[in-house]
């Protein structure tokens, strides 16, 4: 089920970031949260995490940092929200199996369908949109030059 937590923003803004501020070198977590604000205690979890997922890959040493692991239009807000959602697994009171004749067969089965909607939109949206609407939002990048790093 899609839940919208501040862990789950951190990580698309995390990887945005990446995406738009992509250099010669990685993007290290300082410059993420410098730029986005977010605290670096969620940061590095939530960076970890996507490594381990395959959307970013690691780099170590003092000019480290992060990089995307695939392309931006194959990276979609799917595969982040996924990561995070496995990261704070706990119950889903969607999947229970108690309760009330109109919240197990009314409620429930909307509330599905409606996360299954939102998921399939996820994954329709890419990095790459994102880029492009940050561009087009006139969101200056600290690179002047936009570089897409397949690997």
């Amino acid at each position: 089920m899609f839940r919208l937590s501040r862990k789950t923003l951190f990580a698309i803004e995390a990887v945005l970031d990446i995406a738009y501020h992509a250099s010669a070198h990685p993007v290290q977590s300082r410059e993420i949260t410098r730029r986005q604000g977010i605290p670096r205690r969620y940061l590095e979890q939530v960076l970890q995490n996507l490594v381990r997922a395959g959307v970013l890959t690691g780099v170590r040493g003092p000019r480290g940092g992060y990089r995307l692991a695939r392309e931006r239009r194959r990276i979609t807000l799917a595969d982040i929200v996924q990561v995070i959602n496995e990261m704070e697994s706990r119950a889903d009171p969607i999947e229970e199996n108690d309760g009330s004749p109109l919240g197990t067969e009314v409620v429930r089965p909307l509330w599905r369908q409606l996360s299954e909607d939102c998921m399939a939109q996820l994954a329709e949206t890419s990095i790459q949109d994102l880029c492009n609407q940050a561009r087009e939002a006139g969101v200056e990048s600290e690179d002047s030059v936009r570089h897409d790093y397949t690997i």
